[in-house]
């Protein structure tokens, strides 16, 4: 590692993590123009949400308006056109599947230029969707109110959460028939995993950008865990600040491949017949392709220091939406049937039927890599992995504080 900075001048190595280093101030309180406090007040969202929500008339309304606009990190929301047609023909819905950073892009650049296009906005990337979205008025939080009991606090606010993923780390079983071929995380940084390392690019998914960010800011555990593996403290490359991002300065080093898609990620890691297949970070719901499509991938389940890297996607209703009430009524279809309790039995195929009747917008992330707002939804099958897998989860503050300098480091040792 010692030529690994090397490249860079000492002063100007000092130079550039000073300025990497400096954290932005971060929005506390939302704001509201005279128009957007006339359309909460008209929407009754905001400071005037009503203490008791009449819900026959917002679906009334909500069909009066006859359209919903949702702005989407995720492509799974399109599957809910139709079954949400059967329930309300007379509402049109209309999905922008935009990916995490686009959705977020979109929707900033349109609110400040005052064009009102977007309902629902649904995406990850916490610190930019708390801190300046949010915090800039530029999206609502809306909980329906029958669901309120029924969804941890964590969960609802400041935002609410649609549906809990995570990033984990995959391998191939038929490569590996013995187990796990690691069991700290520091193996993979390792010479004899160079250029076998995968992750989906950072830059370009916001789900993934926010699992780096969640390692970086467990810096103290890496460095335990480091010790742990290597027997001795941890030693710093020239200019790195911590071991979280020493960790990931270490893996850029030793060859990172770095993917544009997570599908051909795990196409890569999961694939039947190689001889050192590559190992990688991608979403956990993507094991469910095992069974789409063949691959023999596994998760590793108990990894030090931790298995999973939590991040939630967000809904909220945009400013200014031009039908609010349906977009109300979108949002509680997205958390599922009230008849859903912890006792209520689900069978696949769970995208039709009875099971999708009670799932609704639930149903397309109804896997083992995909968790409920909700604390009376069932787990899928397969589902108990989650909990048996220790975790973090990715904070919005340090996303914002650290995001900036992040996107910084990684595309200056990407550069490397």
């Amino acid at each position: 590692m010692s030529g690994f900075m090397g490249k860079i001048g000492g002063s100007a190595k000092a130079i550039l993590f000073a300025a990497l280093m400096a954290s932005p101030t971060l929005a506390v309180s939302q704001a509201a123009s005279p128009e957007v406090e006339a359309w909460l007040k008209a929407a009754e969202l905001g400071p005037y949400a009503p203490e008791a929500e009449n819900w026959d008339a917002i679906v009334e309304k909500a069909k009066e308006e006859g359209e919903v606009v949702i702005y989407s990190a995720s492509g799974r929301i399109a599957e809910l056109v139709e079954p949400f047609n059967a329930l309300y023909p007379e509402i049109k819905v209309s999905v922008f599947d935009l990916g995490s950073v686009k959705t977020v892009e979109k929707t900033i650049r349109e609110q400040e230029a005052g064009i009102y296009n977007a309902d629902i906005v649904t995406t990850g990337n916490s610190g930019v969707v708390i801190n300046e979205m949010l915090a800039g008025g530029m999206i609502y939080n809306y909980v329906p109110q029958a669901y309120v009991d029924r969804i941890p606090e964590e969960n609802r606010e400041p935002l609410l959460v649609r549906i809990n993923e995570a990033i984990v780390i995959y391998y191939n079983t038929e490569a590996n028939p013995d187990g796990p071929p690691i069991s700290n995380i520091w193996e993979l940084t390792e010479p004899e995993y160079k250029g076998r390392v995968a992750i989906i690019d950072p830059m370009t998914s916001g789900s993934t950008f926010m699992g780096v960010a969640t390692i970086v800011q467990h810096a103290d555990e890496m460095a335990a865990a480091y010790k742990r593996y290597a027997g001795k403290d941890i030693e710093l490359t020239d200019g790195v600040p911590d071991a979280g991002y020493e960790f990931f300065a270490r893996l850029l080093a030793n060859d990172l491949v770095i993917f544009k898609s997570g599908s051909k990620l795990v196409e890569a890691t999961g694939t039947p017949g190689q001889e050192k297949p590559l190992i990688g970070f991608a979403y956990m719901t993507y094991i469910s392709k095992n069974q789409s499509d063949g691959f023999v991938n596994a998760i590793f389940t108990d990894l030090d220091p931790a298995s999973k890297w939590v991040y939630p996607t967000f809904t909220a209703i945009a400013a200014r939406a031009p039908h609010p009430n349906a977009a109300k009524l979108m949002t509680a279809y997205l958390l599922g049937s009230l008849e859903l309790n912890k006792d209520t039995v689900l069978t696949p195929p769970f995208k039709e039927g009875k099971s999708m009747e009670l799932l609704q917008g639930l149903a397309p992330y109804y896997d083992p890599g995909s968790v409920s707002p909700r604390s009376d939804v069932p787990l899928p099958p397969g589902g108990e992995i989650w909990d048996e897998m220790k975790g973090w989860t990715v904070s919005a503050d340090f996303m914002q504080s650290e995001g900036p300098k992040l996107r910084d480091f990684w595309l200056l040792f990407s550069s490397l």
